[in-house]
């Protein structure tokens, strides 16, 4: 397995759309001469958002909207770029028309498919392996979704029963099995915190170097800090164990392969009341990530779309003054 990854990883190809000589700028007088590697400085870097379809969970999920028209929808809030989730697509999991059909809507209207959030399909972490492969296996589908839909990523949980050092070593056998089969794929794994230890930005990040492959990564997310619910969720403060927020961005982000720009409730300033989006924007920019930041409404008080807007001027005025 190891002999296989350090293959992988020394002839790693595009992941994500993004190909290795497309970050490479060289001297094309000189063959012999040294490629330089570019980084976006934050003056260059441009805000490119997308939206979660989680922000319209509710409406989905009471059958107001059609998940098959979630490309459409995105088009209204002036967004071209989209993330899935799968609990809204259970019965068409192995459905390849049905992706096809939908990387068609989605082409038609000018948007990317950019990943699949993947809930409830076993645990990654589980320690008993006949499970945990299980789990595994489960996930595949996930993989050959997106890859239908020409998606970058498929997101995951990092769960499991145990102490840290049990789910760990479980987590490693679980990614690493699982990211095995997506490589083939062109598919990334990106594990969220999304509560319990995953939560531990460290610990996430210890997991990501230690499987060490070029298709699996992270996915922070601005909001899921707390480290004692599962699912993560600090909203309206009543988590009593936080991970601080912007040290585990800054420790995931080295990794990330996507942003979640979680977001609450709103004060009259347009900011959201939990989280200071200036500190998050500047931490972001100051980064070497430069792709998209996805919208992930979950407040309680504005409505989906309205909240979805706020979070939309917010991120951009962040953006803009960080």
């Amino acid at each position: 397995m190891h002999n296989r990854r350090k293959f992988i990883k020394e002839t790693s190809f595009a992941l994500g759309g993004i190909s290795v000589t497309g970050l490479i700028a060289c001297n094309s007088q000189n063959d012999n001469a040294t490629p330089i590697i570019k980084s976006p400085s934050m003056e260059e870097k441009k805000l490119k958002l997308s939206l979660a379809q989680w922000s319209l969970n509710k409406a989905f999920f009471a059958k107001e909207l059609d998940p098959r028209n979630f490309a459409e929808i995105a088009t209204n809030y002036g967004i071209n770029a989209i993330e899935y989730v799968n609990g809204f697509y259970l019965d068409q999991a192995n459905d390849e028309k049905y992706w096809l059909d939908l990387k068609s809507r989605a082409d038609d209207n000018g948007v990317e498919s950019l990943l699949i959030m993947v809930d409830d399909e076993g645990d990654l972490g589980n320690p008993k392996e006949s499970q945990r492969n299980e789990a595994v296996n489960n996930h595949y589908k996930w993989v050959n979704a997106a890859k239908l839909l020409g998606c970058h990523s498929i997101r995951v949980n990092a769960f499991g029963e145990g102490d840290k050092a049990e789910v760990k070593s479980a987590l490693l056998d679980g990614m690493a099995k699982l990211s095995d089969y997506a490589v083939k794929e062109n598919i990334n794994v990106i594990i969220e915190n999304h509560g319990l230890y995953s939560s531990d930005a460290k610990w996430v990040a210890s997991i990501i170097q230690e499987v060490d492959m070029p298709n699996f990564g992270s996915l922070p997310d601005f909001g899921n800090w707390c480290t004692n619910e599962k699912w993560g969720s600090t909203q309206n403060n009543k988590c009593s164990e936080v991970y601080d927020r912007y040290q585990g961005v800054s420790e995931l982000l080295p990794f990330a392969k996507g942003v979640s720009a979680k977001s609450y409730n709103f004060n009259e300033a347009g900011e959201d009341t939990i989280i200071d989006y200036k500190k998050m924007m500047a931490i972001v920019k100051s980064s070497d990530y430069d792709s998209h930041i996805g919208i992930e409404y979950e407040g309680d008080i504005l409505s989906e779309p309205e909240g979805i807007l706020a979070t939309k001027k917010l991120l951009m005025s962040a953006w803009q003054n960080s």
